[in-house]
């Protein structure tokens, strides 16, 4: 018997027709609510549309059918409006339904993974618990990698190092929730999962570290959609590995190990973890990717886009236009339609300021508007004039960089002046900052390179001897800036290489020169984080850095 998209055709007319017919009776009973045979008559065609779905095997289809069915025997007779979400849930599950059978009949591609989001809002709407993204997906769970001699002994030190890395997991999860630095905080936790992978090497434990740390690095790599429930699945393996320090022959479930593993498998990524845990449990070549899942949902949900940022790019790009022409002005080789040019540009930078609320750029723009009308009718523009316009571009050039950054000051710039000289000012300091930003970042990570090849080379200290006065110039640029906690704590990273790996006549070992390395991606992550741009500490991330000087002995 054919089955699957390929037979689609041969039921089609009877189960659109059905739908139709299904999605008239839930109509008619939200203007009838007391005739219970209009639900009783959609409730039979859900049972019919499934049983169609089952003959053809179209799994995912006949799933949202029977939640729909579900959901619509549990509305009474006679419902009021608080039942309004569960019919409108079935009626968009059958539009969904619909728009997914004729993507299938045109492509013949079944991706059953489309109408999850659908089959959750359904569960949802009743109560239910959500199913999971990996719910489709079939791998092995239960491949493990080859036993290794258990290491780990369970003392106050080694349990106060499991403490703090979990304390790293937690920091770096808590701005993954809150959407703050996304992709620094994926590595932190990918980080305090290889370290407690290491640190409970040959224990049940170690098995899930070392999975979570892969779809980490996966989700890092392809830049995965952070969604809800990718921010669930990470704050459930916190959950784990509390239950583990508890019990060290604990077994996480297999249901999370398996969404782990879709995440590995929906990524496709080449990093070394992802290969080694794809490798080892045969990971199947997933027919789509994580970006065309989206914009099928977008396109069966609705149209979601980052339209403040769209817009600013827009924008940015007229200015540069705008600053082109003046460049040709104040050189004296503009063409004859350049100011006409200019001033159309500027005309409609203005009214798009406007539109968007930014109504101190426009005015602005505006006060400009007849001066460069008026440069029409002359053969050489006044510098002064040149000049004062090149600046209020600059000035709307910082208010734009910010949008693109996130800063939403709509509101506040519609309730207060702002001072052109006040805000150019402001985006001078904020690219400045930029600029220490990326310095200080590359100080810490070519320490932290130099960390590792001290390490590989058995001790030649001449990997270290640029070390400690790069620590300095990065601790200078933060005291500059007012961090002087991070400041600080940079200078006491450096003391301790030079005091201890410089000048000591013994190599420390590899347990203290990963601990120091933690406190580097701690401050390292600090900085990924922008937090020199906003001028403000993360307090919880200084305090994981805090905890790694002090296990070194260094007072921080």
């Amino acid at each position: 018997m054919v089955t699957g998209a390929t037979s689609l055709s041969m039921v089609r007319d009877e189960l659109f027709a059905t739908m139709a017919e299904t999605q008239h009776y839930l109509e008619q009973f939200l203007d009838e609510r007391d005739n219970g045979a209009l639900l009783q008559h959609a409730v039979t065609n859900l049972q019919q549309i499934k049983g169609i779905l089952s003959l053809v095997e179209l799994t995912g289809a006949e799933l949202l059918a029977e939640e729909a069915r579900v959901l619509a025997m549990d509305i009474p007779a006679g419902a009021t409006d608080d039942r309004n979400d569960q019919l409108t849930a079935i009626n968009n599950a059958l539009h969904v339904l619909r728009s997914y059978l004729e993507q299938l009949e045109a492509h013949w591609v079944e991706m059953p993974e489309l109408l999850l989001p659908a089959i959750n809002k359904l569960r949802a709407a009743g109560q239910q618990a959500q199913l999971p993204e990996s719910f489709f997906f079939a791998a092995r769970v239960d491949v493990l990698r080859p036993a290794a001699a258990v290491t780990f002994v369970s003392n106050p030190e080694n349990l106060a190092q499991a403490r703090r890395l979990r304390h790293m997991y937690q920091v770096g999860l808590l701005a993954l929730i809150r959407d703050e630095n996304t992709q620094a905080s994926l590595r932190l936790m990918m980080r305090a999962l290889l370290r407690l992978d290491q640190l409970f090497t040959g224990l049940p434990a170690s098995h899930l570290y070392w999975v979570a740390a892969g779809a980490l690095e996966s989700q890092a790599d392809a830049q995965l959609v952070v969604k809800k429930s990718r921010k669930q699945l990470f704050a459930r393996v916190d959950r784990e590995i509390k239950q583990q320090f508890d019990n060290a022959q604990y077994t996480a479930p297999r249901g999370l190990i398996k969404d782990l593993l879709y995440l590995i498998a929906l990524a496709d990524t080449r990093g070394e973890l992802a290969e080694q845990v794809r490798n080892l449990t045969n990971l199947p070549t997933l027919p789509f990717t994580d970006l065309m899942l989206d914009d099928e949902y977008q396109r069966l949900s609705g149209p979601g886009q980052n339209v403040l940022q769209s817009l600013s790019a827009a924008i940015s790009e007229e200015l540069t236009n705008a600053k082109d022409i003046l460049d040709l002005i104040e050189r004296g080789t503009a063409e004859n339609d350049t100011v006409v040019n200019l001033h159309n540009i500027l005309a409609k930078l203005e009214k798009t300021l406007a539109m968007v609320g930014l109504n101190g750029a426009s005015n602005a723009l505006k006060q400009h508007l007849p001066k460069v009308e008026s440069w029409r009718d002359v053969t050489v523009v006044e510098s002064g004039a040149l000049l004062a316009l090149a600046d209020s571009l600059l000035y709307i050039e910082g208010l734009v960089a910010g949008l693109q950054r996130g800063e939403r000051q709509a509101k506040h710039l519609n309730n207060e002046p702002i001072d052109e000289n006040e805000a150019f000012a402001k985006h001078q300091l904020i690219e400045a900052r930029i600029v220490v930003n990326e310095e200080a970042k590359s100080g810490l990570s070519l320490a932290k390179r130099a960390i590792t090849s001290f390490l590989e080379s058995d001790g030649d200290k001449m990997h270290l001897a640029n070390v400690p006065s790069s620590l300095q110039l990065v601790r200078g640029g933060l005291w500059f800036l007012d961090q002087h906690r991070a400041a600080q704590q940079v200078a006491d990273c450096a003391h301790f290489i030079q005091t201890q790996m410089l000048e000591a006549s013994t190599m420390p070992s590899e347990q203290v020169l990963d601990t120091l390395a933690d406190a580097l991606t701690s401050l390292e992550y600090y900085l990924e984080g922008g937090v020199l741009l906003h001028a403000k500490e993360n307090r919880s991330v200084l305090d994981l850095a805090d905890e790694s000087l002090r296990a070194l002995g260094v007072q921080a």
